[in-house]
């Protein structure tokens, strides 16, 4: 084998290991059901915890989240734990470690006893997606005008309670909250937009190495 191909080789490896590497961050990973930041009290939510036996999420002021010893229920790619009833003061940052300490992402949640709320992601939106923003009425389920705002300034009214953001970017990120007159106005929720997708990452690395490698053997 010459030195040539014996370099591809060592290359192709590399970026096969970048890929495993990938794959073991993204398996720690939390998500909530309905996925959205916001909920009236007495909703409830269902955690997600990826990679793991057990789902014992945590509560930055709370602590440990007692509900989960009694409705952990095993998945496909980890397990899952409901809070059947919310109150104001579950609001909070939530996350849960693997038992190596590995710390998932945190999710912000907001429970409100107020009458509106605004339905975002609660996890990140890759950059160039969709996304819609829907503002809910806890009395009125339609045949109602939302406004929207961005960091305290207008951005549209929606007659049908929905802002949709096509193609996202950085630009897009910011505090959210909506309004719906003679109802009342939403929290805010923050909207995160993430970078590259793990792919393109593990290709600009093994772009980045190819070409260190040709301007070696140039």
């Amino acid at each position: 084998m010459d030195v040539r191909a014996l370099c591809i080789r060592l290359l192709m490896t590399i970026v096969i290991l970048l890929g495993v590497q990938d794959q073991k961050i993204d398996a720690v990973s939390l998500r909530v059901v309905p996925n959205r930041l916001q909920f009236f009290e007495y909703e409830s939510v269902t955690f997600y915890c990826e990679g793991v036996d057990y789902c014992e999420v945590v509560h930055k002021f709370k602590g440990k989240i007692k509900s989960c010893n009694r409705t952990n229920v095993k998945t496909p790619t980890g397990s899952s734990c409901k809070m059947k009833t919310l109150y104001t003061d579950d609001s909070g940052e939530y996350w849960y470690e693997t038992e190596g300490g590995i710390r998932s992402n945190i999710i912000n949640i907001c429970v409100t006893n107020g009458p509106v709320i605004l339905e975002s992601p609660a996890v990140p939106v890759l950059m160039e997606e969709t996304v819609t923003l829907s503002c809910r009425n806890k009395t009125a389920s339609s045949n109602f005008t939302a406004d929207f705002y961005k960091d305290g300034g207008h951005i549209c009214r929606s007659s049908t309670g929905n802002m949709t953001i096509h193609g996202v970017s950085k630009s897009d990120e910011g505090l959210y909250k909506c309004n719906i007159s003679g109802a009342g106005e939403s929290p805010e929720s923050s909207l995160n937009i993430t970078g590259e997708t793990k792919t393109n990452e593990s290709e600009a690395k093994l772009l980045s190495l190819t070409h260190n490698y040709l301007n070696v053997s140039a």
